[in-house]
């Protein structure tokens, strides 16, 4: 599963062929996904992209009228292609661009999402997210304060999105071992 450090790879792949550009429009292959594609997302034609950011695990592409959110899930991939080239099997979703670019989103498994908002400080999916874990607010402080209020292992409290975002499988269990602590110790017995 991507987990942060993918995600941001990914957005900064993709950025040089979005930033700037404008979206002719987006083709919906298979809106069955982890949730229905937005399908405000289908009716895009002639937008700028603003910009491109990463909230946790998901990707916000903004353009003049609101936020485009995509997640990944267990399998998906962004891939730039030309116009024309061929669809794979479980291509589901493009966003062609001026500059005869099409970024692909292909995901086997369907648990990715791709939604719409107009409003991103409102959008439902991050309103209980913890901070980003390179940010100032997530210091040692913090994680000690967070950790006395649950009783939980440690590969659990670390994965939680409301305690810090973006840390899955992965990057729980190598932190854990390089601490050299065991992944079912108790949250409340970290020192």
């Amino acid at each position: 599963m991507p987990e942060l450090p993918e995600v941001e790879t990914t957005k900064n792949g993709i950025s040089p062929y979005l930033k700037g550009a404008i979206i002719e429009k987006i083709v919906v292959r298979q809106p069955k996904l982890r949730w229905m594609v937005s399908e405000e997302l289908a009716q895009i034609t002639q937008q700028k992209v603003i910009a491109l950011s990463r909230r946790a695990k998901y990707l916000i592409i903004q353009l003049e009228t609101g936020y485009m959110i995509g997640h990944l899930g267990m399998s998906g991939s962004l891939r730039v292609v030309e116009k024309g080239d061929l669809i794979d099997k479980h291509d589901h979703l493009d966003i062609v661009v001026n500059n005869g670019k099409v970024v692909r989103y292909n995901d086997p498994r369907r648990f990715g999402a791709w939604l719409w908002t107009e409003k991103l400080n409102e959008f439902p999916l991050f309103l209980k997210l913890g901070p980003e874990p390179l940010s100032e607010e997530f210091d040692s402080d913090y994680l000690w304060q967070k950790s006395r209020k649950k009783q939980t292992a440690l590969k659990t409290f670390l994965m939680d999105n409301a305690v810090v975002v973006g840390v899955g499988n992965i990057y729980a269990n190598e932190t854990l071992f390089l601490c050299n602590l065991h992944p079912q110790k108790n949250s409340r017995e970290f020192n």
